[in-house]
């Protein structure tokens, strides 16, 4: 299956998910990342702000804030690139261009996410053999992705069944090191 078609069903099996099923995936998805050790040390973390059928990252992004890390979210630019801003509490977000919640601290710019400890991004699908995501076709992560050093944790968050065999892959596609359903978490590509 191609990616536009990928995608499309991804997006359809995730619309008929009902608010329970989400709330149950994304608590799950929370509670697996926050018993780990190396999430628990990592002082600073690049992450995103959620939205619509994503497993929800907004209480894994309070929760990391309270224990003390740095949480970097991103900022969409005009040119397609990521920049980053600190997380600062709930507060500390207005919508930004197509709505998506934003930092609204000081951007640190594109290589902010060169310095984070741990990487966690959306994807709507990961190949279990590869690591190659799925995204939702703008670039946006695989860009940032490829400023990220060798041996840290890449984490896509995911919903059951979205850890799948066969994500078409292209050059520019960047795989990431680990998956998280609320089954577990499966280690993709080594450090």
């Amino acid at each position: 299956m191609d990616k536009t078609n990928l995608r499309r069903r991804i997006l359809r099996d995730r619309a008929a998910l009902d608010q329970a099923t989400l709330r149950e995936s994304s608590a799950a998805v929370r509670e697996l990342l926050l018993d780990q050790p190396w999430v628990q040390m990592a002082g600073l973390v690049a992450c995103y702000w959620s939205f619509g059928t994503e497993p929800s990252t907004h209480g894994l992004v309070f929760a990391l804030w309270k224990h003390g890390a740095t949480v970097i979210l991103p900022v969409q630019r005009p040119d397609g690139d990521l920049d980053w801003a600190v997380y600062d509490g709930p507060d500390s977000l207005a919508p930004g261009p197509g709505g998506f919640m934003e930092p609204v601290d000081t951007r640190r710019g594109v290589d902010a996410i060169r310095t984070a400890a741990l990487v966690l991004v959306p994807a709507l699908a990961v190949d279990r053999t590869t690591g190659v995501r799925l995204g939702r076709g703008r670039g946006h992560y695989d860009r940032a992705l490829t400023r990220v050093g060798p041996n840290v944790p890449t984490v896509a968050l995911l919903h059951e069944g979205e850890l799948i065999e066969d994500v078409p892959a292209e050059p520019h596609d960047q795989p990431v090191r680990l998956a998280v359903q609320p089954s577990g978490i499966a280690h993709l590509v080594r450090m």
